[in-house]
Order: structure tokens, then sequence, then C-alpha cells
């Protein structure tokens, strides 16, 4: 899930806080950085915790322990995430008995530099060793510093029920996959999450059925690369054709499983992220189209427009390759709404492989974008084989060259919903306005529209009379 719906004016960390109100007396701060995984393992984390005496507070001040659940994707999340600590540091001064801990992937590849080095935390956890979590946190409170970033072949917390942190009662990730065996040359998640294991179809569906009794109406399916998933009893993807031909035969891919949580949950809205366009079938596109309570968005990173940077970036399709999927895509779900993650300035990137990326983009009109320049990440084949080239004011200007054409393409696609009506799931008040709503319809397009006796977690009609290139607006029908 190399840049799973991330964008650096999002990039923000959030403070996880819930209402669970129950005996526990130790106070659990966590703050969570980067993709949607990252904020379904805080959940996750909060769960294991909560078993152990652990309630979750938004007031550091008065936190037990604090984590901070980290991102290694770029440079400027790095950078971020190490301020907080000295926050923290600066905190637990004034209350030393305050432990604090670096979960994710940042704890996986610079476990020693934290505890040793900067001695900035008392923890250090990877993201397959949250279940040992009770431990650690014994081991620092008898004043030891405490690591575990062994990474697993088998871990998927399938049976860890998450707590929803910071919830809107609404919308709910769930997690399908860990690990990512693609290997992209510019990615460090590979090494940090570990190789591709799914989880078991059932408790899928068990945590979809118990998030529909809850009230939630909307699930995110995640993943490194949901487009991966493949259940044949166990055991990571890479072991599939040694799998006995019974396990073979009746295992469950992404297409199958989405049917599956189709079914289960009939009026549950169901989204899934991050799709790899090498690994996506037409199957996965046929089971979209097929059922009306999957969302017709899909996030599709590419990268790059230019064949020649895809080999450099080890993504395994081409230019032409990527086009192809797009127009099925179009030919089978016509309102389908698309969206990318673009670096600009990857090594040995040229002016005319710029110009193929705002080409691509060109060609696709994509409905929404994240966008980076390229920073280089330790470990990383790029960063072991390749220069990093591109001055950094060219980097700046390609970025913005591809903002520019993105915030055009966005407004495009928007003003195609003009006069048309849509399905609103209301998540609740908008951010500039108590008087309006807010909610996404099934293109992932954000909607504004006034208030009237609706309530959060309803589904609405909304006509839409006009737009920004982030926002539609309308009336309620």
């Amino acid at each position: 899930m190399a840049s799973d719906y991330i964008i650096e004016e999002k990039k923000q960390g959030q403070a996880l806080v819930t209402n669970q109100k129950n005996s526990n007396s130790k106070l659990l701060y966590i703050e969570s950085y980067g993709c949607q995984m990252n904020l379904n393992d805080s959940e996750i984390v909060a769960s294991i915790l909560s078993n152990e005496g652990f309630n979750t507070t938004q007031n550091i001040e008065e936190a037990d322990l604090v984590l901070v659940n980290t991102c290694s994707i770029r440079e400027k999340a790095e950078q971020t995430v190490r301020k907080r600590l000295q926050k923290y540091n600066s905190v637990k001064n004034i209350n030393p008995k305050m432990k604090i801990g670096v979960l994710g992937c940042m704890a996986e590849r610079l476990k020693s530099k934290f505890l040793e080095e900067e001695k900035m935390v008392d923890m250090v956890v990877g993201p397959d060793a949250y279940r040992d979590l009770p431990n650690l946190v014994k081991t620092v409170e008898d004043g030891k510093d405490a690591v575990n970033v062994i990474l697993s072949k088998v871990e998927t917390y399938a049976d860890v029920s998450p707590i929803r942190l910071n919830s809107n009662g609404v919308t709910a990730f769930v997690s399908i996959t860990r690990g990512c065996d693609n290997m992209c040359t510019f990615c460090v998640v590979p090494f940090t999450r570990g190789r591709e294991r799914s989880r078991d179809p059932k408790s899928i569906v068990e945590e979809a059925n118990d998030l529909w009794k809850k009230g939630f109406k909307e699930i995110t399916l995640l993943g490194q690369n949901v487009d991966s998933y493949l259940w044949y009893g166990g055991g990571l993807k890479k072991d599939f054709d040694k799998a006995s031909e019974i396990a073979r035969a009746t295992s469950i891919d992404f297409s199958k499983l989405l049917e599956i949580v189709a079914l289960a949950v009939p009026k549950m809205r169901i989204r899934f992220a991050t799709s790899n366009p090498q690994d996506m079938s037409l199957d996965v596109i046929r089971s979209m189209a097929k059922y009306d309570n999957i969302c017709k968005y899909i996030h599709l990173p590419v990268q790059t427009g230019s064949t020649r940077m895809l080999e450099r970036m080890n993504r395994q399709h081409t230019r032409e390759e990527y086009i192809t999927l797009i127009d099925n895509i179009k030919n089978i779900i016509p309102n389908c709404a698309i969206s990318q993650d673009m670096i600009a300035g990857f090594c040995g990137e040229t002016e005319e492989d710029h110009q193929e990326t705002l080409s691509l983009m060109e060609n696709v009109k994509y409905d929404f974008g994240f966008m980076f320049a390229y920073s280089e990440r330790p470990g990383t084949p790029a960063a072991k084989r390749m220069e990093d080239d591109v001055p950094l004011e060219t980097k700046k200007r390609r970025l913005a060259d591809i903002i520019a054409l993105q915030q055009k393409h966005g407004l495009y696609r928007m003003e195609q919903f003009i006069g048309k009506t849509v399905e609103v799931l209301i998540e609740g008040n908008s951010k500039k306005s108590d008087a309006h709503w807010k909610g996404r319809n099934s293109q992932n397009a954000m909607v504004v529209f006034p208030k009237g006796n609706e309530k959060i977690g309803d589904f609405v009609n909304v006509k839409i009379n006009e737009c920004t290139s982030a926002t539609l607006i309308g009336n309620k029908q």
C-alpha cells in the first residue's frame, strides 16, 4: 500500500480516541500517520491494550502510554514523526512515569536508532508484533527498553475486533491482506510490512456483519494491494503453488471475496483500497458492475506515464497495458471514478518522461489525485542501485505541473455531476458550515448540502447544482 490515499496536505497525525467506558484505569494516547492501513492498525492496537487495562484519551498530558503509529513512505512523514517525538518527550519531562512507543513502518526501519542512538522512545514495535504489546508494556513499566519488530508470515489479526477510534459511526476499515510482494524499487513497504498474506474470508464477513449490526453503513476493504487477495487456507501468497490441489481449486481471490461480502451485507456500501494495475483483473471490475452496493470508484496508482520509468520502478506493467485497463474499466463501469498516485522526479526521469505522465493524465482525466515529489527511501532497491539525480527544483516544477493538471481534470469530472441526482451517505457536518451536511457519493466525491430532518448515517438523494474541483454542492431531493 505504498501510497494509499496519502496526500501531503492531508498527511497529518490523528489523535485517536474512543468513548469506550469500562473499569480500565490506565490511559493510552495513540497518534497515527500515513495510510488507512495504519489507522486500522491503531484500532487493533487499542483493542489489544484495552484487554490490558488501557482506555484511550485525547489528552496527552494525562497518558500513561503514548504511541505513535508511523509511516516511512516519504521523508516528510518521518520528519513529522520526529517532531512529534520531541513533543512527547517534552511532556514526559513533566510526567516522567509516561512511556513512549513507536509503532509501524518507522519502527521496523529505524529500531536501533530510536532506542540506542537518539533515546527518544522506550518501546519499538513493528506492524506484525502488536500481539506482543502486553509483554512489551510490562517490560517498559519495569524500567527496561522493549523491542519487537519481527515480521510474520502468518499474522493477519483476523481474530482481533478493532476498537473504532474517533469513529463517525458510519464508515469503517476492514483489513483483508497484509504485506506486499511487488517490490517497486521506490517503496519501503515490503521491507517494513513483509510478504503478502490474506485473511480468512469468514472472519472478514463476520466483521462486516458486526459493523452493520452496530449501525455502520460503509466499509473499506484494506490491503497494501487488495487485488492480490488470495485465500487458500492460509499462508503466504507466494506459496500458493505449493498448496494442495483441493486448496487451489477452492481458493478465493479478490473478485470472489468482493462478491461474498456484497451478498453478506447487501445494504452496506463497500469500497476497497489500494489496487495495483498489474493485479487488477476483469473479474474484479465485473464484480463491481454486478453489485450496486460496491462503490464505483477505484484508486489505481500508476506513478508515471512513461513505460521506461515504469520499468525502472519495477511496476510490472507498461503505459499501454495501463491504458487498456482504464478502457476496460470505463467500458464495463461507465460511471466509475478513478484516482491516481504520481511521483514526480524519480531517478533518471527526463523531461520527455514527464511529458508522458502529463499526456497519460490527459488521456485518463482522473477524478482525484495524490501527487508527490520523489524522496529516496533508505534500503529500497532505488536507493541501493539508482542515483537520485533529478534536481529538487526540477522535481518541484514537475510536481506543480501534475497538480495543476489534476485540478483541471478534477473540476472537469465534478462538472459532469451538475444537474444530476446522486445518492449520498451522510458522514457528518460540513467543515465550513454546521448548517450543511457532508457525505460522499458512490464515486467518492464529497457532497455538501443544506440540513433538513436527516441524520448522520442516512442515505439521501441530492441534486447537484454547482461544484468546485473537490466538492459537489446541491440540495436534497
